[in-house]
């Protein structure tokens, strides 16, 4: 169910939030729990949209702008303005497809490293949406690899955490400046 809060899809010079990058201690912490809804929320969830598509991304966790809350917005098809984004509050994974699918992953956290990552096609998710209303959303595809991308944020887990070719990402890391030592391999 796509969110009804409006903000332009543009790029802005000075956009609201920092981001944080692999090797800051709050990209690993474990989220919170929303307890309240309400304006301040939603104004947060409007300056988590503009810093995303200030920065060219498709989906953003409150953790990386410094947020210790469970918050993700995401929007999987930036250059359509009719197309809402998506809002996800206090999300909880309900069900996964046992069918597995590689695709290259970046982060915003993680500028310039693009890896192959292997989750599950398909992800049913329960959350709230910035009124509070809760909602289940069944998703594939990018939809799919980008709520379980963003989800990981929320868990302090980081999506170089389960890239499975290290020799690769070691790489990667390394000539964009990252170290191999702030990756925390999930088993």
């Amino acid at each position: 169910m796509p969110s009804d809060i409006a903000v332009e899809k543009k790029k802005l010079k000075n956009p609201p939030l920092k981001l944080h990058y692999l090797g800051d201690r709050v990209l690993r912490q474990p989220a919170k729990r929303v307890t309240k809804i309400d304006d301040e929320l939603r104004q947060l969830v409007r300056d988590m949209l503009q810093t995303m598509y200030s920065e060219d991304g498709i989906g953003l966790a409150a953790p990386q702008v410094g947020i210790n809350k469970q918050l993700i917005v995401i929007d999987c098809e930036p250059d359509k303005p009719e197309v809402p984004p998506l809002v996800l509050i206090n999300p909880v994974i309900k069900q996964v497809s046992s069918e597995l699918c590689i695709a290259q992953e970046g982060c915003l956290s993680i500028p310039q490293v693009y890896l192959d990552v292997k989750r599950p096609k398909t992800v049913e998710v329960s959350y709230k949406d910035e009124y509070g209303r809760p909602k289940t959303l069944k998703a594939g595809d990018l939809l799919a690899r980008c709520i379980l991308h963003e989800m990981d944020h929320l868990n302090g887990v980081v999506f170089v955490d389960r890239v499975e070719n290290s020799l690769t990402l070691a790489q990667e890391l390394s000539k964009n400046g990252f170290s191999y030592q702030a990756v925390k391999p999930v088993a």
